[in-house]
């Protein structure tokens, strides 16, 4: 909105709260015209009036108005703030007396956002809102920061700001406003408050500033800057940026900073109407007498344990508890109960102000580091390979564990918020664990400490993930800290920056984090800085003794989050941009030795990272699916979710997703496209062909002509009815029926090349013989079947799913089925009398045979078994056959023959392999009951599982066999060796 048509708009609001004003009564009171309307009359009996005070102001081309007199009147300090449709109330109490032992002020934020600010029913099972959610507790903290180092020392009275979101037009963010607004209810209260504040957020969209941007602008903001200050002095900063460089950063600095004081002045002239008069507060301060005698009891052994760089940590903290004992011990010798209530207090000052002294005379630290200098670090990833990914990052004593785990879009979090998105696809959840720090606490639910550090390490990586649309993927990373001295929020950034790489995310770059303080002395009655100390990588000692903890995470391009606590009542704008500087090289520091470690992504699918795939469907195909959805979640093991004409399958393997998204497919359909492979079952067998369901409940027709390459005289001779089959779409018939073809998906064999078989391989006209080895259950998907055509036309064939009459059960066997199928090659003689052995396998009975043979087929052409994708029909085929044959040998023996017929060398019944040889064989092919093994010289046997045996084999491995017996094709049949 240009400048223009903003103040057109205040002006014409103006305009017309004059005209309200002077008619009527309570009109007189909603604008600053209140002491120019005329004198009205009093109100009717029963009837009242609230005086409310009201002051309007336009900062970015916005109206803001505070307000006052008509809510919460009992309360120490209540405004509404209103921008547009947007009005935020924020009350402020505090308890009458303080605590005597209390050292510290109590202050409490409640920030609220209820559902009927935005017009909506909670979906929560009681319809209410619960406990504080994560967006609550991080607004809390955007009021808390700025507003508590304003209240005076020694206030330690019990401090309540509760802020409510009265209305939401969804457009601004109400967290700004509650600021503003929380700032004014204090300078109306009668608590004692150095303020007023200004809370401002800033914007940059295409290289423009933006003043209190929407929230659709921030979408488009590559900045989004809060910053709160005093007139002259910063007291917080929060960023989250997309790499924005130290330079652009200080000139939005510089711009929030002279647009945030505009909102000071409407809170004193507010506070000059209707403020209440401050009230003596009783300060908890420590007489000069008293702290004098304690500072000269501790300040020299104090000296002496900061000087010793020997002392880690937990040492120089037991030596300066040691340092307060013997303290105390002298004062209760004395009986000084005046000094002996302060005693930690003022013990605490005098070490601070030993550190700041050697700091800010001399140039030392605690550790004897250089102002500028960073501790020693390390850096692990992939420290635990079977999560997604994990990296361990060390800097000093200060230890961070992080992992990532990856998920589906529907595992990203979804959000109640009155404005922004409605979900998250990123989080980062940070742990502070008692152990880190040696103590022994109970753990509770949200902390708002750690989700604020959470938060603060979320926005820095945000920066760099990929687009959605490119990695879909919900992404969580947990930041467990393991060791705590300072800067556990920045070892997250640089933890989980190691981990997104370590997990195959596709990040630019790596993120890297650092924390800068600042030691200063400060005139007492000016309040003006006369000398300072900038600290790279402060410790925690640091942290709590210093002025400043201002955290910078971002790239080597530029930063992608801040976040400044101070301790002062404000710090100079200048010394915040200088910090700048020396946080870009410690930065850049870091990141080339997180480089050294992993500086690429590793790829998506090493290691145990999920596979993730997502398929368009229209609205009416998902219908299906939702009532399958769980089913198909039990049977595949994937993760299958449906939003939006979207089906988005999460597995943990490859050969998982392959087999979800088959029975998703089947069960949903696909669009038709003519020259694509189908999965269908038949459903009807007719004279002409047969009808076949497939694509998620449609129907084609399988004509006879598309049945085979060479002639069929009858339907059922090839097919049956409920057989799984592999088609192919050809097109569609004059009726609009679907067109399927079974021949189109095998190649075909001239005459010439099946005249050149060899006969001895051709099954017995009075052998039924087992199904195509395509038709069985594999072990390894990747392995092709081989073909399934076979002999000449005058060789009897067996449908797919026809049973076996005859089970040949010895070596004398064979050899009789030998001379029934035609002249073989003689044996050796110790190869005869060796296979002769009985095999152990178990015959049917004679009724049973005989009954069997009667069921055989006709004979049929030989090239009329068509293949079978396995894949497709593996339960219905090894159901069909295991019905009808018991005996899983039988079963594995023929189902490996079959396989060896077309593969094995015509000279393979030579005699050159014996009973009893021990040879190295290669394993060819794995099948669902055994093996097929390839000797050195091309000659193929056959391996058959047995009952609980390894299984585990891989193509193309060696193994070592034994000759136990052969088949009745001749076949060898191997056992395995240890």
């Amino acid at each position: 909105m240009s400048m223009a048509v903003a103040s057109l708009r205040f002006l014409a609001r103006r305009r017309h709260q004059m005209r309200l004003a002077f008619p009527g009564t309570r009109a007189a009171f909603l604008s600053n015209t209140a002491e120019e309307a005329p004198q009205a009359s009093p109100p009717p009996p029963g009837r009242k009036v609230l005086e409310s005070f009201r002051e309007e102001f336009e900062i970015g081309g916005r109206l803001i108005a505070f307000e006052t007199g008509k809510m919460a009147r009992f309360a120490n300090g209540s405004v509404v703030i209103s921008m547009e449709d947007t009005n935020v109330l924020s009350t402020v109490a505090a308890a009458k007396s303080s605590d005597p032992v209390r050292d510290f002020l109590p202050l409490t934020v409640d920030y609220q956002e209820k559902q009927y600010a935005q017009g909506v029913i909670p979906t929560t099972y009681m319809r209410r809102e619960g406990a504080p959610k994560e967006r609550e507790l991080l607004c809390g903290r955007i009021i808390d920061r700025p507003i508590r180092p304003l209240f005076p020392r020694g206030f330690y009275h019990e401090v309540q700001i509760t802020v409510n979101v009265l209305s939401s037009d969804g457009k601004q963010d109400p967290d700004v406003m509650a600021a503003n607004a929380s700032s004014a209810a204090l300078m109306l209260s009668d608590i004692p408050w150095n303020g007023p504040i200004g809370v401002i957020r800033v914007g940059r969209i295409d290289g423009n500033f933006v003043l209190n941007p929407t929230v659709d602008e921030l979408g488009l903001s590559d900045l989004n800057l809060v910053y709160a200050c005093s007139r002259d002095k910063t007291l917080m900063i929060d960023v989250q940026a997309r790499e924005i460089t130290e330079r652009d950063l200080q000139a939005g600095m510089k711009l929030a900073h002279s647009e945030a004081v505009k909102y000071i002045d409407p809170q004193i002239r507010l506070a000059k109407r209707a403020g209440k008069e401050k009230r003596e507060y009783k300060l908890s301060m420590i007489s000069d007498e008293s702290y004098e005698k304690i500072r000269t009891l501790s300040e020299a052994p104090i000296e002496e344990v900061f000087t010793d760089k020997s002392y880690g940590k937990f040492e120089r903290g037991e030596a300066l508890q040691n340092i307060t004992e013997s303290v105390k011990e002298k004062l209760e010798e004395e009986c000084d109960e005046e000094s002996l209530k302060f005693l930690p207090k003022a013990v605490d000052t005098v070490r601070k102000q030993v550190i700041r002294k050697r700091i800010i005379k001399e140039g030392l630290r605690v550790d004897g580091r250089r102002l500028d200098e960073v501790r020693p670090l390390y850096c692990e990833s992939s420290t635990y390979p079977i999560l997604h990914g994990s990296a361990l990052f060390s800097r000093g004593d200060t230890q961070v564990l992080c992992t990532v785990t990856l998920g589906a879009p529907g595992d990203a979090q979804r959000l109640d918020s009155i404005v922004g998105p409605p979900t998250k696809r990123f989080m980062l959840h940070y742990s502070f664990p008692p152990f880190s720090i040696n103590e022994v606490a109970k753990r509770g639910g949200l902390n708002r400490r750690e989700v604020g550090h959470g938060t603060l390490a979320e926005k820095a990586l945000l920066a760099v993930l990929p687009p959605e649309g490119d990695f879909p993927y919900t992404v969580r990373v947990n930041s467990e800290v393991m060791a705590s001295d300072g800067s556990t929020s920045m070892a997250s950034v640089c933890g989980g920056s190691m981990a997104l790489m370590d997990a195959g995310i596709p990040v630019r770059e790596h993120v890297a984090g650092v924390s800068v303080g600042l030691v200063s002395e400060a005139d007492p009655t000016t309040g003006d800085i006369s000398s300072y100390r900038i600290l790279t990588d402060i410790l925690g000692l640091e942290d709590h003794l210093g002025d400043m903890d201002f955290k910078i995470a971002g790239t080597r391009r530029g930063i992608t989050a801040i976040q400044l606590d101070i301790k002062p009542a404000g710090i100079p704008l200048d010394i915040v941009c200088e910090s700048l500087e020396p946080a870009r090289k410690a930065r850049n520091q870091i990141l080339d030795r997180m480089d050294q470690e992993i500086s690429t992504a590793r790829a998506i699918n090493d290691g145990s990272s999920p596979r993730l795939a997502t398929l368009s469907f229209s609205s009416n195909s998902l219908r299906k699916l939702l009532f399958h959805r769980k089913k198909i979640e039990q049977d595949t093991g994937a993760r299958v979710s449906v939003s939006d004409g979207t089906v988005t399958i999460v597995a943990k393997t490859q050969p998982i997703m392959d087999k979800a998204i088959e029975k998703v497919e089947f069960l949903v359909g696909r669009e038709i496209e003519v020259g694509k492979t189908y999965k269908g079952i038949v459903s009807s067998i007719k004279e002409y062909g047969a009808f076949v369901d497939f694509n998620g409940g449609q129907q084609g027709l399988l004509h006879i002509s598309e049945l085979s390459h060479e002639p069929v005289s009858k339907v059922s001779d090839i097919i049956s009815v409920g057989q799984a089959l592999s088609l192919t779409c050809i097109g569609q018939d004059v009726r609009g029926n679907i067109k399927l073809s079974l021949k189109a998906n095998h190649p075909h064999r001239p005459a010439k090349e099946l005249a050149s078989e060899d006969a001895t391989f051709l099954p017995s006209q009075d052998l039924v013989g087992w199904a195509a080895v395509e038709n069985m259950p594999s072990k390894d998907a990747d392995v092709k079947s081989s073909n399934s055509i076979e002999g000449d036309n005058t060789t009897e064939e067996t449908p797919a799913f026809s049973t076996p009459a005859v089970i040949i059960r010895s070596a004398a066997d064979c050899d009789a089925q030998d001379v029934a199928n035609g002249p073989t090659k003689k044996r050796s003689k110790a190869a005869s009398s060796k296979v002769a052995k009985p095999s152990p396998r178990v015959s049917k009975p004679t009724k049973e045979l005989q009954e069997a043979r009667k069921a055989s087929p006709k004979k049929a052409s030989t090239t009329s078994i068509v293949k079978k994708n396995k894949k497709a029909k593996a339960d219905d085929s090894a159901s069909n056959e295991l019905d009808a044959v018991p005996e899983h040998e039988a079963i594995a023996e023929q189902e490996i023959s079959n396989t060896l017929k077309h593969s094995s060398p015509k000279n393979f019944r030579s005699g050159s392999i014996k009973l009893g040889d021990v040879v190295t064989a290669k394993v060819y092919q794995i099948r669902a009951y055994g093996l097929v093994l390839e000797l050195s010289d091309g000659v193929r046997g056959m391996h058959k599982f047995a009952e609980n045996s390894q299984t585990n084999f891989e193509v193309g491995e060696e193994v070592l066999v034994k000759c136990a017996t052969f088949s009745a094709k001749g076949v060898p049949v191997f056992s395995l060796l240890d």
